[in-house]
């Protein structure tokens, strides 16, 4: 097989565990040559991470926060040490707090608004200013959102205004780095059985409606998102900029659910 990657060197951000869509995205770089700089967010979730790491030989593994300007400056300093560029960065975070992903929307915190725009959205934002110094032509900015973005979903609440959010940032950062070659996409996929995605109301029956109801009837695997993440990091990918790639079996599409499932 054909290495896409090869040479290539990226920091990855998100992984919690072998089901986060962050170590799928990880896990496919690396089958394709890439190089990996792998962050975990505290010393809890470091007992999963680090071996998830060192299982793809990443030569940078460090803490990361969004929320602490110090990790973010340790963790730059740390790749600025061991390379002198930065080929792709991948986001993959967001937050929201648990007990407003079951209720209504009009019932948001003004703290929980603040922490799920400034986690789930401007951290892209400060990632890729911290990023582009070691960027340049060829390199890639991906990050992951949700089609609760653009429609109403039963409980997502204000993670779909955040993710709404994330995908405008996608295309002005695009716009402001396209002319130093330095591509921006975000990758939505449908819904996953990820730690993230478990804090949200009734997530098992979405899980299962939209398996049942998508063209593919299938939910994507985290195979499929690393592997779209792959070509839109790729030379392959080098005209796409500003998009989002929506990797979710079809469902998409509809307008409503199959005619067998209309109650």
């Amino acid at each position: 097989m054909a290495k896409l990657l090869a040479g290539r060197q990226g920091l990855v951000v998100g992984i919690a565990n072998r089901r986060s869509i962050a170590w799928g995205i990880a896990s496919a770089m690396h089958e394709h040559g890439a190089s990996l700089a792998i962050t975990y967010q505290n010393e809890a979730l470091a007992k999963r991470v680090v071996p998830l790491a060192a299982s793809l030989n990443s030569p940078v593994v460090t803490r990361a926060d969004v929320m602490d300007e110090e990790s973010l400056d340790s963790t730059f300093e740390a790749i600025s040490n061991t390379w002198d560029r930065l080929d792709f960065l991948v986001h993959a975070i967001a937050y929201s707090d648990r007990s407003e992903l079951t209720g209504r929307f009009i019932d948001t915190s003004p703290e929980n608004f603040r922490n799920s725009l400034s986690i789930s959205c401007y951290s892209l934002i400060d990632l890729a200013r911290r990023a582009h110094p070691l960027m340049g032509e060829g390199s890639t900015i991906l990050t992951v959102t949700f089609q609760g973005s653009t429609r109403v979903t039963p409980f997502y609440n204000v993670m779909g205004v955040a993710k709404a959010a994330l995908e405008s940032s996608v295309r002005y950062l695009a716009n402001d780095l396209g002319p130093e070659g330095i591509r921006v996409n975000a990758i939505s996929p449908g819904p996953m059985r990820t730690l993230a995605g478990a804090a949200i109301g009734g997530a098992r029956k979405t899980f299962r409606h939209m398996e049942a109801n998508a063209p593919l009837r299938s939910n994507p695997t985290l195979e499929a998102i690393g592997g779209t993440a792959v070509y839109l990091a790729s030379d392959f990918g080098k005209f796409t900029t500003g998009e989002t790639i929506t990797v979710d079996g079809g469902y998409h599409v509809l307008g409503l659910p199959q005619g067998d499932n209309i109650r």
